[in-house]
């Protein structure tokens, strides 16, 4: 009966045999195409102008499709010419109209744009004319589909010179050619997964967002500092204070003001007035600082101390009213000797590098005063009315996840908690043990109700509170780690207690048995399907290799933030999947935009790891290819129904 249902609906769309016939033609062509290239980068932390420009230049790919155009045609000179325009087609026309004279304009132009056909031609090959159709921008579409389609056919060529000469005549080349560049881009990635940590440390993640949410085809998963932002947008107090402190720590409350227009100017106020003549040596101020930059630190450092100092309050106030987080271990301020300057951690005593707290009442530490009050009732509103912030956040809800399988890859930013024995660590969230995936799924259950559950009720606060567990907690999956030493990292001077030991995870990821076991937990090929996570920097200069257990598992972070470049060695990794099989792709340092566009070099990366497959992988193949099929099976239903007189042709 539901079945017979569903037909009558699809009859709607489908009135009549032929109807459905030709979809089911239309479908089972789509199933034979290859498949489109996927794209996978993690860690982004912030750094928007590298971001963008391995989107533009697909980690390469872009000028591979040239050597495979162009082959020794072009000189080298010329195919970077040609690379620069695709990237960066608005700004490299600026460049050229000023370096050359009208004459030579006019030729350059007209070479460049038939060189941007063939390329968006070779581009378009391995989609459906609808999919490159769709991509194309509307005013333009009917004419650069005619270009693409019809150049190189027999009997056309002065249909098309003259297509050509009509463009220049209408001074319409320049807005073509741009339309042209941006369609090769988007025809280049079918589809980018960000395997988490958009935000952080670096000064665009707000530009970073921007941009996702204009691109054509994605998905997001969280990663621990995304997370904390999304917590912060609900407008929690720990994940607010965390936020702040680590933009005060890496000079990036740019982005806070500016970005999103936070008002930090409570916060200055308060620090200015409370550690006045406080020289806050210890809260130093990392990242790149412009000389205009330097008359604010001694602010920056006064907020930075002032920040940290509310947020160990706040957490240890949530510490205390979830009991079943289990993060005693982190209640520190009750631990402090005030009159001696020491702290007592694990029954030994420790000096501190820093003993003025005028806010803190040793008899009740994590109370704050009226004026942090103050600070943090500001800082709450404007986080929760920030309208560009929560457009941003209701993205990430609606793009993201804890996790994610797809075509056999099985993505997620941190690890799966482990025992030492490789089994899935038991974790009791609000009082049930969860593990594997199932705690991934509790995790993200109580963090959208932490976003989106009605103001002050109890399921919102909880998961309000969960969100920043999710931040800082060992039994996170996107965190990985026993602790967050936050406080021993200002305050005491024992490389022990600062460590932060990994999870077994990364230690039993070499062991086959453990990768089957996650694969099949995900609901993934354990033979044919991959992991894919980042979050942990891969020392590459050291020797560490991103590809683990014989290559089913790739870590990709390798070095995206400028802060990691020095342990890594390298600048980034991105992974990309295609139907001829797996790249790994390492990326030296990028060193701007304008540099690109005036230089004409690129990034130079490398192809770290290729995995070809044996026969070359089509649409058919996918998660999509099977949904596909679906249709097909429901369509070939429907055509039997009308054969057989059950549902009514409409003609």
């Amino acid at each position: 009966m539901n079945d017979f249902k569903y037909l009558k609906e699809l009859s709607k769309q489908y009135p009549n045999i032929s109807a459905a016939s030709a979809e089911i033609i239309n479908l089972q062509a789509i199933l034979n195409l290859p498949k489109g290239t996927e794209h996978f980068v993690s860690d982004l932390h912030g750094e928007y102008e590298k971001f963008s420009h391995i989107l533009r230049n697909g980690s390469g790919a872009i000028r591979g499709k040239i050597d495979d155009q162009f082959g020794n045609i072009l000189s080298i000179k010329e195919k970077k010419n040609l690379a620069s325009v695709i990237y960066y087609p608005e700004q490299k026309m600026d460049l050229m109209e000023e370096e050359l004279s009208e004459e030579e304009l006019d030729s350059w132009y007209r070479t460049t744009l038939i060189r941007l056909i063939l390329m968006a031609k070779l581009a378009a090959s391995k989609y459906t004319r609808s999919k490159v159709r769709k991509a194309m921008p509307p005013v333009f579409a009917y004419i650069m589909e005619e270009l693409i389609t019809e150049h190189g056919m027999l009997d056309k060529d002065e249909y098309f010179d003259q297509i050509i000469e009509t463009i220049l005549k209408t001074g319409q080349v320049r807005e073509l050619i741009a339309a042209l560049g941006h369609l090769i881009q988007r025809l280049t990635i079918d589809h980018l997964h960000v395997i988490g940590d958009i935000y952080d440390r670096g000064p665009g993640a707000h530009r970073i967002m921007d941009c996702l949410m204009d691109y054509h085809s994605l998905d997001i998963q969280w990663g621990n500092h995304d997370i904390l932002w999304m917590g912060a947008a609900s407008g929690h107090g720990a994940c607010i204070a965390n936020v702040v402190r680590i933009s005060a720590r890496y000079n990036n409350l740019d982005t806070l003001e500016n970005g999103y227009g936070i008002n930090l100017i409570p916060l200055a106020r308060f620090a200015l007035d409370c550690y006045k003549d406080d020289p806050c040596e210890l809260f130093t101020i990392s990242g790149d600082v412009q000389e205009e930059d330097v008359r604010e630190l001694d602010l920056n450092k006064k907020m930075h101390k002032a920040i940290a100092v509310i947020q160990f309050k706040l957490e240890g106030r949530l510490i205390r009213r979830r009991p079943d987080f289990a993060m005693e271990e982190r209640l520190l301020l009750d631990k402090i000797d005030y009159e001696k300057g020491t702290i007592c951690i694990r029954g030994k005593k420790y000096p501190l590098k820093d003993t003025h707290f005028p806010t803190i009442d040793p008899k009740d530490p994590y109370r704050l005063t009226k004026e942090e009050e103050y600070v943090m009732e500001h800082l709450i509103t404007s986080f929760k009315y920030c309208a560009h912030l929560q457009e941003h956040v209701r993205f990430l809800f609606s793009k993201g996840s804890m996790y994610l399988t797809y075509n056999d890859m099985v993505l997620y930013h941190g690890c799966v908690p482990l025992n030492a024995d490789g089994s899935f660590r038991q974790v009791k969230i609000n009082g049930k043990k969860y593990a594997g995936k199932a705690l991934y799924d509790v995790l993200e259950h109580h963090a959208r109700q932490g976003y989106f559950e009605q103001e002050n009720s109890p399921k919102k606060k909880y998961g309000q509170d969960i969100m920043w567990y999710i931040w800082s907690n060992e039994n996170s999956p996107v965190y990985g780690k026993d602790k967050m030493a936050t406080f021993e990292r200002y305050f005491v001077d024992d490389p022990v207690l600062k460590k932060e030991t990994k999870d077994y995870y990364y230690q039993l990821i070499e062991e086959e048995a453990v990768l089957y076991q996650i694969l099949e937990e995900f609901d993934a090929d354990g033979v044919k399907g991959h992991v894919v996570n980042g979050h942990m920097p891969v020392a590459v200069k050291d020797g560490e290799s991103p590809i683990k257990c014989k290559g089913k598992l790739f870590i990709i972070d390798g070095g995206f933030s400028k802060a990691y470049q020095k342990k890594t060695g390298i600048a980034g990794y991105t992974l990309v999947s295609n139907s001829y099989g797996i790249k790994l792709v390492a990326h030296e340092p990028f060193k701007s935009r304008d540099f690109v566009i005036r230089e004409e070099t690129d990034i130079h990366s490398d192809t770290v790891l290729s995995k070809k497959v044996i026969r070359r992988k089509r649409v058919g193949d996918t998660d999509n290819g099977k949904r596909i099929k679906e249709s097909i099976k429901d369509l070939g239903c429907l055509v039997t129904a009308y054969r057989k007189g059950e549902i009514s042709e409409r003609i």
